[in-house]
């Protein structure tokens, strides 16, 4: 396999399970970082490369030559697989010119960004079919009123651009109760120039969320596919997977593959849903347009996305694939889910007998693996210096 690969981002666990997934196929993985710092999944034993770079936001013109230099000392184009939004957006604002040196799924520029964007995409899906909760954007003339009488409290206030809005307030979203709280919230990512609308909170707890997670080959057609449901999220209610099961349920597929063909999408993507626990009809609440929290789990149950990508890419793809059983594997990210289930019990969402029971199950851990240790050694020791950090501040 004369190809490389670039992987963008390594100081989170997604970047860590993207290397290994290539690596256990002895693909050669340069992995690309802005500091060595916390960048944990440079220490992975499959991690051919360690590249530090120029960083996205602070000089993303800087990337573009930094990337464009490596690919031309390469003998083969390289596959370039982003492993962060923030990642994705730079990727998508320089398509063009990476394409040129890099082999990259998607065609479009622009496509990725409006797959990201809240309001493109709830358009999108509206043309397609697909449901989305009700929405009111802050700008319309009868906000007060038209969230009174179509959407009701408590409700969100979410950000068109997840990325800033996740950078600025440290979370994905508000939840308001009434009038006064809407309008702070408004205005309070108003000062901070971030777009945001206002939507119905569909009814139902955390294991109400799916997942569609599939990949879609140059002619926009699904050929690898897997469902998932997400048991438990941190922040709690509305944040990102930390315990969820792979979930058999072909009704996505018919949602989930009817929607991303009809936009013409290529590569990887992982659809959000929220069934309704009043009427079980599902609602698109997102879309991942690059490799996910739950791309261990993924690869346990035999769809390895970031080498399903590799082989298309270099001209000899893998045979489709679905998952179409109940292989009783969990994602587990051991860290924050100790943080959720504090809370869950916390508020009496969860029983602690309910949380014992559910661990005893095969898992696809986040960080660790024996057969790589140094990454999650060296995430204990990133963890431990935050402590000690904060202990040293307070005294």
């Amino acid at each position: 396999m004369k190809n490389k690969v670039v992987v963008l981002g390594a100081n989170y666990y997604i970047g860590l399970s993207t290397i290994r997934c290539l690596g256990i196929h002895d693909i050669h993985v340069a992995a690309v970082d802005y500091a060595w710092e916390g960048a944990y999944g440079l220490e992975s034993k499959y991690c051919s490369e360690a590249l530090i770079g120029p960083h996205y936001k602070e000089d993303p013109e800087g990337l573009v030559s930094f990337l464009i230099d490596y690919a031309k000392k390469q003998e083969e184009t390289p596959v370039l697989i982003p492993t962060a939004d923030p990642y994705v957006e730079f990727l998508d604002a320089y398509l063009p010119e990476l394409r040129e040196h890099f082999l990259i799924p998607q065609k479009e520029q622009g496509l990725y960004t409006k797959v990201m964007d809240k309001g493109t995409l709830h358009t999108l899906a509206s043309e397609h079919g697909v449901a989305v909760p009700e929405t009111v954007h802050v700008d319309d003339e009868n906000l007060i009123e038209r969230v009174d009488k179509e959407i009701q409290y408590p409700c969100l206030v979410k950000p068109v651009d997840s990325p800033a809005f996740v950078s600025k307030f440290r979370r994905k979203l508000f939840t308001v109760h009434n009038k006064e709280e809407m309008l702070e919230k408004v205005n309070q990512a108003k000062e901070a120039d971030i777009e945001v609308i206002v939507q119905r909170i569909i009814p139902g707890f955390d294991d109400h969320m799916y997942t569609f997670d599939a990949y879609l080959d140059q002619d926009s057609k699904v050929t690898h596919w897997v469902t998932c449901q997400k048991l438990r999220q941190f922040p709690v209610n509305y944040g990102a997977s930390v315990y969820t099961q792979q979930k058999y349920v072909p009704e996505l597929y018919e949602l989930g593959a009817k929607f991303l063909e009809g936009i013409g999408y290529k590569g990887f993507a992982e659809i959000e849903f929220k069934k309704d626990a009043e009427t079980g009809r599902f609602y698109l609440i997102e879309i991942n347009v690059r490799i996910t929290n739950l791309n261990h789990l993924l690869q346990k149950t035999g769809i390895n996305i970031p080498y399903i990508t590799y082989r298309e890419l270099t001209g000899s793809p893998l045979e489709p694939k679905a998952v179409k059983e109940d292989k009783n594997i969990v994602f587990w990210y051991a860290y924050e889910d100790l943080l959720a289930v504090r809370e869950y019990i916390k508020t009496k969402q969860l029983s602690p007998k309910k949380v014992i029971k559910s661990y005893f199950r095969p898992k696809a851990h986040a960080i660790w693996d024996p057969k790589d240790p140094k990454p999650a050694i060296a995430f204990g020791k990133k963890m431990a210096n935050l402590v000690v950090g904060r202990v040293t501040k307070r005294s």
